[in-house]
């Protein structure tokens, strides 16, 4: 994906999940992953299926201090604690060629929402861990 269209989508995804129209995302030098965009897209969408598909039969998350093991845990965790809620992108940088940190502006649903710092690695197509933090 080129540069113009990886703005371009983070844009009207922006848009869609509650970030400003017309305000363009910030990212160093990389583009997001494959299975990152599909998270975040997962996101704006509501899609606990897709968000769910995004990540490894055996991937993990971990949502500050705990750790959800498994796609379906990853399910059960998302149903509650992400589908609603409002994602933006605000920068990504590279972290290798199959890792990717990304600061977002997260809003849970009914919240005003903060920044944080989602670390993902991916395997192929797949998320295979999501390290989500309050961003330092």
């Amino acid at each position: 994906m080129s540069r113009r269209a990886l703005v371009a989508a983070v844009l009207a995804a922006g848009s869609a999940i509650g970030g400003c129209a017309g305000e363009a995302p910030r990212v160093q030098g990389a583009e997001l992953l494959a299975a990152a965009s599909a998270y975040v897209d997962a996101v704006a969408r509501r899609d606990l299926d897709a968000l769910a598909a995004s990540f490894a039969p055996d991937g993990v998350v971990v949502d500050v201090r705990r750790r959800i093991e498994g796609r379906d845990a990853i399910r059960e965790w998302a149903a509650r604690e992400v589908i609603g809620g409002s994602l933006r992108v605000d920068t990504v940088t590279a972290l290798g060629p199959d890792a990717q940190r990304v600061r977002v502006h997260w809003a849970p649903s009914g919240s005003a929402g903060w920044a944080a710092d989602y670390t993902f690695r991916v395997g192929g197509e797949e998320i295979v861990e999501a390290d989500l933090q309050y961003a330092r």
